[in-house]
């Protein structure tokens, strides 16, 4: 089995920062628990403040699916609502060299 690498950018508007910021901390927490998740962090960019990165490893896409059908998944976006700068972009990962 081939573990699933995921990237996610959220970019939050500026005067939102701070309740994105703890939003993501308490999707962090949750997403962390769950069946699938071998790896959960979440990171701010030092060169673009205000935009959140989570660096995620699964056991497989469908532990991903599941994750994305959570009800803190769905808390978190609705707490964005409104509030980003742009689109939250999630870029699941292929390695280019096997290692």
């Amino acid at each position: 089995m081939s573990e699933l690498h995921v990237v996610a950018t959220i970019p939050a508007a500026p005067e939102h920062v701070d309740a994105i910021r703890a939003a993501l901390e308490t999707l962090v927490d949750a997403t962390r628990q769950e069946d699938g998740c071998l790896a959960y962090d979440l990171y701010e960019s030092a060169s673009a403040p205000g935009v959140f990165v989570t660096v995620e490893r699964w056991t497989d896409q469908a532990a991903l699916d599941a994750h994305m059908g959570t009800p803190h998944i769905a808390a978190a976006m609705a707490a964005a609502d409104g509030a980003l700068a742009g689109d939250i972009a999630i870029h699941p990962l292929v390695p280019v060299v096997e290692g």
